[in-house]
């Protein structure tokens, strides 16, 4: 679904990304790791289309999405939940989910995709008229989600889901991201989490100085000693 070749990225004079290439199977989740400053912020963000890469290719679906504005890659069926959750504090849930399905793709579809989103989050069915700033951080972070899933991705970027939330939320987070997956969702993950991720992930890569120099199956880095000594402290 999604292949990045030799992805250069810099910020001024400093390189944030370097030759990264990595691929992304139709319906796997697949897990970007590496330590604070290792590039994978600047990895989703450049996918989706939020930054602009130096050189390299971004393919999703066959299609070139390198360069292209981010309403562009959105509607092109990226969706990407950001780290600390970006949400409109000032406007209530029901209208924050309403403008994750403001982009072409969405518009149609926009009612039966809010009853399946507050299916998956009831909570939020709760609290609807209810300003989006007054809900708590695991409360937010489902909205953050919601509005993602409003807009019909085909491919589901995850910044950094679980940072802030109490241990009790973080298992509840991340039995939606496997739901999601069960239910044929693409999903890249950047969690802090390593060892749960990888745990799910079918492909994972790991990031240093924005080089991928680790790769395999989720399985077999959670069992690789350098990784499990540098991201598990084991």
């Amino acid at each position: 679904m999604l292949s990045v070749s030799n992805l250069d990225l810099f910020y001024g004079d400093a390189q944030a990304l370097d030759g990264v290439t990595l691929e992304v199977a139709e319906g796997s989740t697949t897990a970007i790791v590496g330590a604070n400053g290792a590039g994978k912020t600047s990895l989703i963000r450049t996918v989706a289309g939020i930054l602009k890469p130096a050189r390299g290719s971004i393919r999703f679906r066959g299609q070139e999405i390198a360069g292209l504005p981010s309403h562009a890659v959105c509607n092109l069926g990226v969706g990407q939940v950001a780290e600390g959750r970006q949400i409109f504090p000032s406007l209530s849930v029901r209208e924050n989910l309403e403008m994750g399905a403001v982009i072409p793709r969405a518009r149609a579809s926009a009612k039966p995709t809010m009853e399946r989103v507050l299916a998956l989050f009831p909570r939020l069915l709760e609290r609807m008229d209810q300003a989006a700033g007054t809900l708590s951080g695991g409360e937010q972070q489902m909205l953050a989600i919601g509005r993602c899933l409003m807009g019909k991705p085909d491919l589901i970027m995850f910044d950094e889901p679980s940072l802030g939330l109490s241990p009790a939320l973080v298992q509840e987070l991340f039995r939606i991201i496997r739901a999601l997956a069960a239910d044929g969702m693409t999903i890249i993950l950047v969690e802090q989490n390593v060892a749960a991720s990888l745990k799910i992930a079918q492909r994972a890569y790991v990031l240093e100085n924005g080089r991928v120099v680790l790769s395999g199956s989720g399985v077999a880095l959670l069992d690789d000693p350098a990784v499990r000594q540098a991201y598990l402290g084991l």
